[in-house]
């Protein structure tokens, strides 16, 4: 439906330059504009719907009426450029630049360690750029919250609220402060051992950054301003292929505009139409865009209330509220506390700029949590069409769309009255989801009663319940019948069943979590009629009685503070030569590249002459036969060049797995073809025109399944030590009990990414790829293409992380492009979106055990059997070796003298699981802890003296005969429980427990025996390549991968030492497989370590061919002797190469020296829970980390605090949902929801251990990539020890079990009280369910 006119030319700035587009398309969205059109790459994809904060851009626009600019975050991924005319827009590249000047954030970012893979760091960078051209000296609550949408995956969060603490107005400071351990203070104290260097406290010094300086940031371009002023009456047409958009100035022109197009969206933010869009391919022929309105962004003050524009969005919403609260009356203001409450928590800062108050209420989502609040407060819509002004009520029949009720196709939403409430009024929103924040509701509620004045007879009463049904539902009957009670036990009795009995939620309702939903109805309830009687109390005291400090424990939600952090560590021998950059925190090498945006990933290399995009058509059965592939349609979509089949492989198809598939599909989201074509879009249009057709058979989807069927992806691994019968016979007690524990996704932020390029000549081809094993990708690549791999070149700059994630999967999808590429002659670029990248690839093995553990009285176990499933999923994959480390490594730090384990992966029609950090010892770990727990349980004996009377004491050996000794662990335990002041933060939770009824404490200690490498040499091998230059500076090149790990920079700091120059002379080029050949996958945290080995080594046979050099010149310059040594022929290259620890494994002996060594590390958390709601919040975090000689400090306790908040991800948080036909349900950030910056504790510790040597390690180091992790789990057994709090108080039976991911459903329902038990109950078999548990 296209209008006649012409389009008008869009304008606008980007980063200073004026920006023209004549043919504007308003389906061309910001993101993409900027990366393919602009070439500006360091905007990131990472969701594609708003859900990350990776694409965070800033917007300046002018408001000609008030004269003002404003500057706001937004996510480039969900905006149309057609709603940028006459806007200013910033990224990254325009903050700061290396080759102009670098910005105080960028600066501060890069050298507080906040980067390491540096996917995620541009869109940081751009929240706090937004967030200080806004507020120069922001509070931290408002750093904080300009953050809340924006996910890291590798940090951890802390250095990067560390980095921007140094901007707010009162800098915070942890209770150190002043001791010398805060890390402002930056002061040492000496530590007792002669050898070691000083005790450390902090990673950088925020006195050493240049201050900001506002004369230096963009001006708003004054032609914009002119513009603004002179088109305040035009009307603005653009027309693309499918969409026209029309921006009217006036509200008459766009009341004759919507009878024309009754079903044109208004889109202000673009947050819900866009994400229908991205999501479901919603399409529009006319859009409407009515930001230029001035009635629409009206914002007055009235004798009934406040009147909102509609097009005023979300952010403004809160800061209005915020400046009118304390102005007013505390009465009339109830409405407004509870709007602010979910403002605070609704969605990321990002969107809460975007999204508009209009767009909020009109798109009626039932999980929008504006709503209900709105329509019990009895807002009021301004509504206008040609046929004049009208008002409705926005109440529960708006939201249900009834007719009568409803807004006409013409009519618009001009504002909103949100109305003050009165003395005897009570409003509370309530809401909970998966998260604290950025998250969307699970269920959510607005509430209302009225009350005769002075009295508390009910007058009038409003509930209304979001995310249970399609659109938002009033309890309205229930209310009906309660009017005229008295606000009293009686009336919150048959309030609560009359609520259940009309609020039905059906036992298959989609999103699951059916009874959990069911109880926040009458949890929500409770509270509410709480905070009433409390404010009843306050209003008339005398009247109405105070609550009881049990009741008062259930008021109000939880709320984490700011994070403080520190960080204790061994500075290097004062000895040591100040330019021996080793042992010291020296920055990421490529920190201020991250944090500039400069630093290049796979699709940020431009496009090259030819190049093509593919977009894969992948299976939508589990299990079934391929009859038939019909690519007709798809190669007449314009722009397609080609479709690619298995039948296009010239050579092996995959090795262990197809590439593409052949016969049949084995899983959902098996490719089966790919499409190529000129452009992104027109292979994704064409890829959903392929027509398969399939013949079902059965699928096998759980572990239960699989067990069923004998479903097994290799033999039984077992071992056995002491002699098991005997010890149960010998035992007090016997208790068995099982544990089922989730997957986890990777969720890097940069998605799979591969850029192939044949080469004019002998069939090269240049393959640059975002993957852990380069080599591998190499091989299976030459194989898919019947070449020799001599012929294929593959380059890794830096990896967006990894996780594990990108070992095996990336050479499918090199294979996948190779193969098109080879087809057609072009080269092919090939980066999955979010959703397909989280379908195909697979992740952590769900895990399930049973055990069976004999047990003396005092605690001490002496025989347990342990049997161990795996969901491999439809392929071998990592599996085989994941079932061998759990087995491996599931006696954690105890020595159970009387052990069998039993080991399975089972074969399951699922996306093949793969490695992922800590590759089987998270679910090993945590398996065997539960069962100390139920030791602990049974015996009553504290679980803190479980762990230590079973713990390994001195030399010994582990259950497959290793010898290790055990000191480190026992230093790492006392050091814990001294640091983190067990003992009294024990007490005092106890004393909280019992003063508080509805929210309890919980605190727990965690030891870990963690073993690092492969139980096969061969895997520890690394080579490395070293030039030095005539000019005397040096190229390093080795086989290790840069993960965000920071090996680029521990490689240069060998380099530096070895060859005692600074750090300047030193590059690390890509790795390539040009360079060093046959390179080992970077994984098992040993491959810094191995590769700096081989670093190590060329190093040393370049220092001493320079020996002779040296002796005819001691005090030459290194340039000098380079020179001379040049003009003597010797040569100034060297390969490295370390042949790998000496380790294996006899599975038929059960014996074998399988790790290099062991690292050992305690953790402490404590955690407070909601019992009405299952909500959590990480009080305090204690790590103490047996890093042996650091490195790279910085890089170190880096890692350790990215691994424990991802471990904190996987044991509390993320969960992966499957639906009964084997399709993935959580395929992006709104559903599958990882640790926010919300999640951190309060108060973060690491502390290296002092004084501790590592003999077989580089300069006596430990790899700390993985084993953080685990640690992660002392905040699961904090929530248990909370919940056994709460259920003991109850009368609850203490043995219970706590399957993984404690989530707020698990936490709830274990928590099981007079709610828990009111809700009706549904009897599985009678029902399908929206997700099954395939663990």
């Amino acid at each position: 439906m296209a209008c006649p006119q012409q389009s008008d030319e869009l304008v606008f700035f980007v980063n200073g330059r004026k920006v023209i587009e004549r043919q504007a398309d308003p389906e061309e969205l910001l993101l993409y504009y900027l990366r393919k059109k602009l070439r500006l790459s360091g905007t990131k994809y990472g969701c594609g719907i708003g859900g990350c904060g990776a694409c965070t851009v800033m917007i300046s626009t002018y408001d000609p009426v008030a004269k003002q600019i404003q500057h706001r975050p937004a996510n480039s991924c969900l905006l149309p450029i057609c709603s940028l005319h006459g806007a200013a827009v910033t990224t990254v590249e325009g903050v700061g630049s290396i080759k102009t000047r670098i910005h105080p954030i960028q600066e501060r970012l890069a050298k507080c360690h906040g980067s390491q893979c540096g996917f995620c760091t541009p869109g940081m960078v751009m929240s706090i750029y937004a967030l200080l051209r806004n507020h120069a000296e922001p509070s931290m609550e408002q750093i904080i919250s300009a953050l809340d949408g924006n996910l890291c995956r590798c940090t951890g969060y802390r250095p990067i609220i560390d980095s921007y603490t140094s901007f707010a107005r009162e800098p915070t400071c942890c209770q150190l402060r002043g001791t010398g351990q805060c890390c402002l203070d930056q002061e040492e104290c000496v530590c007792s051992s002669s050898t070691g260097g000083q005790i450390h406290s902090g990673l950088c010094n925020p006195e050493e950054f240049a201050p900001v300086d506002p004369t230096q940031e963009f001006i708003f371009p004054p032609e914009l301003m002119r513009m603004a002023q002179e088109q305040q009456r035009t009307t603005l047409i653009f027309h693309g292929k499918r969409t026209t958009w029309i921006s009217p100035p006036s509200l008459k022109e766009l009341l004759e505009l919507k009878p024309k197009y009754p079903k044109a969206p208004l889109v202000v933010g673009n947050t819900s139409v866009g994400l229908k869009k991205n999501h479901h391919g919603a399409y529009h022929p006319i859009i409407l865009h009515p930001v230029r309105i001035p009635e629409m962004r009206v914002v007055s003050s009235t004798n009934d209330g406040l009147v909102i524009g509609a097009a005023c969005c979300l952010a403004q919403l809160r800061d209005i509220l915020m400046e009118a609260v304390p102005k007013l009356p505390e009465e009339k203001t109830k409405i407004y506390q509870a709007l602010l409450q979910h403002l605070r928590t609704l969605a990321g800062e990002q969107i809460r700029s975007m999204a508009s108050l209009g767009g909020h209420i009109v798109s009626r989502g039932s999980t929008w949590d504006l709503n209900p609040v709105l329509a019990v407060g009895k807002s009021v819509l301004n509504l206008a069409s040609e046929d004049g002004k009208r008002q409705i009520v926005l109440n529960d029949q708006f939201l249900a769309g009834c007719e009568h009720g409803d807004i006409k196709a013409k009519e618009v939403i001009v504002s909103v009255l949100i109305p003050y409430s009165v003395k005897d009024d009570f409003i509370s929103a309530f809401r909970q989801a998966e998260n604290q924040k950025n998250a969307l509701s699970i269920v959510n509620s607005g509430m209302r009663v009225l009350f005769s004045p002075g009295t508390d007879t009910i007058v009038d009463l409003s509930i209304l319940y979001g995310g249970i049904g399609s659109t938002t539902l009033s309890a309205r009957k229930s209310c009906e019948k309660l009017i005229g009670r008295q606000w009293n036990d009686q009336m919150l009795n048959e309030a609560c069943r009359l609520v259940l009995e009309e609020i039905f939620l059906p036992p298959s309702a989609l999103g699951g979590k059916v009874e959990y939903r069911r109880t926040l109805l009458v949890s929500f309830l409770f509270r509410f009629y709480l905070e009433v009687l409390h404010g009843l109390h306050q209003m008339y005291p005398f009247r109405y009685a105070e609550l009881s400090q049990e009741k008062m424990s259930a008021l109000g939600m939880l709320q984490s503070g700011v994070p403080q952090g520190v960080q204790i560590y061994q500075d290097v021998d004062p000895r040591q030569s100040p330019q021996d950059p080793v042992g010291r925190p020296i920055m990421h090498q490529s920190g201020i590249k991250h944090a500039t945006g400069e630093a290049v990933y796979i699709d940020d290399i431009h496009p090259v002459d030819g190049e093509l995009s593919l977009a894969v058509v992948t299976s939508i059965k589990a299990h079934a036969k391929i009859i038939s592939i019909d690519a007709s349609e798809a190669l007449q979509v314009p722009g397609v060049v080609d479709v690619v089949t298995a039948r296009d492989v010239p050579g092996e198809n995959g090795k262990d797995e197809q590439a593409y598939a052949e016969d049949k599909v084995i899983c959902v989201g098996q490719i089966i073809c790919a499409v190529v074509a000129e452009s992104l879009t027109q292979a994704k249009c064409a890829a959903e025109k392929v027509k398969i057709v399939y013949e079902d058979l059965e699928p096998i989807l759980t572990i239960e399944d699989a067990i069923k069927h004998n479903s097994y992806i290799t033999e039984e691994r077992k071992i056995e030590k002491g002699a098991i019968e005997e010890g149960f016979k010998s035992a007090d007690e016997i208790i068995e009990g099982e544990l089922h524990m989730g997957g986890q996704e990777h969720f890097y932020l940069e998605t799979n990414s591969v850029l192939v390029i044949p080469r004019a000549e002998d069939k090269e081809m240049d393959v640059y790829v975002s993957t852990q094993h380069a080599t591998d990708v190499q091989e299976l690549v030459a194989s898919a293409l019947n070449l020799q791999s001599n012929k294929i070149m593959c380059h890794v700059k830096r990896v967006g992380g990894a996780f594990g994630g990108k070992i095996t999967k990336p050479s499918l999808f090199a294979v996948i492009a190779a193969v098109a590429a080879n087809k057609t002659g072009h080269p092919v670029r090939f980066a999955l979106e979010r959703n397909m990248d989280m379908l195909i690839t697979g992740g952590r093995h769900p895990f399930f055990g049973k055990y069976k553990v004999g047990l003396m009285n005092d605690g001490r176990i002496i025989a347990a059997d342990f049997q161990c499933y795996i969901n491999g999923g439809c392929t071998k994959d990592e599996s085989e070796l994941v079932i061998e480390y759990i087995l491996l490594k599931v006696d954690n730090a105890y020595n159970i003298p009387n052990l069998r384990v039993r080991g399975h992966a089972c074969k399951t029609n699922l996306p093949s699981n793969t490695a992922f950090r800590g590759f089987g010892f998270p679910q090993a770990g945590l398996f065997v802890e539960t069962c100390i727990v139920a030791v602990a349980t049974q015996t009553g004996v504290p679980h803190e003296k479980v762990r230590e009377i079973n713990m390994y004491k001195g030399v010994n050996l582990t259950s497959f005969k290793e010898e290790f000794d055990a000191e480190n662990l026992w230093k790492c335990w006392e050091e814990c429980l001294d640091k983190s002041d067990y003992y009294s933060q024990k007490a005092m939770v106890e004393e909280f427990n019992t003063k508080n009824y509805w929210k309890k404490k919980g605190i727990a200690i965690i030891p870990m025996k963690f073993s690092v490498g492969f139980n096969a040499t061969y895997f520890h091998q690394a080579g490395a390549l070293v030039h030095i230059y005539i000019d005397g500076s040096v190229l390093v090149t080795h086989g290790g991968i840069e993960l965000g790990q920071g090996i680029h920079t521990k490689m240069l700091q060998i380099a530096s030492r070895e060859l005692k120059i600074p750090l300047s002379y030193i590059h690390c080029c890509e790795t390539s497989t040009t360079t060093v050949p046959n390179g080992k996958y970077t994984a098992g945290s040993v491959g810094t370590e191995i590769n700096a080995r081989a670093v190590q080594d060329a190093c040393q046979i370049l220092w001493k061919r320079l020996d002779p050099i040296r002796r005819d010149n001691p005090n030459g310059k290194w340039e000098d002797w380079i020179s001379e040594a040049h003009k003597q022929s010797i040569s100034l290259s060297a390969t490295g190469y370390f042949k790998g620890y000496v380790t294996n494994m006899n599975w038929d002996t059960q014996k074998g020296h399988a790790f290099p060594y062991f690292l050992f590390g305690v953790a402490c958390s404590e955690v407070e829970i909601d019992c009405l709601t299952g909500a959590h919040k990480n009080i305090r975090t204690d790590i103490v980390m047996d890093a042996c000689f650091s490195i790279n400090p910085a890089i170190d306790i880096g890692q350790i605090e990215g691994a424990f908040i991802q471990g904190v991800g996987l044991y509390t948080l993320e969960e992966i949902y499957f639906s009964p036909e084997g399709e993935q349900l959580t395929l992006g950030p709104d559903t599958y929801k990882i640790p926010a910056i919300c999640d951190i504790p309060e108060q973060f510790r690491v502390y290296l251990l002092p004084n501790s040597r590592n003999s077989i390690a580089i300069y006596s180091s430990k790899g700390m990539g993985e084993a953080g992790f685990f640690l992660g789990s002392s905040v699961f057994f904090a929530i248990r020890d909370a919940v056994a709090a709460a259920r003991k108080e109850r009368g609850l039976p203490l043995d219970f079990t706590l399957n993984s991911p404690l989530t707020v459903e698990r936490i709830r329902m274990a928590c099981d009280d007079v709610f828990t038990e009111m809700i009706p109950k549904d009897k599985p078999g009678t029902y399908k369910p929206w997700a099954i548990n395939i663990d």
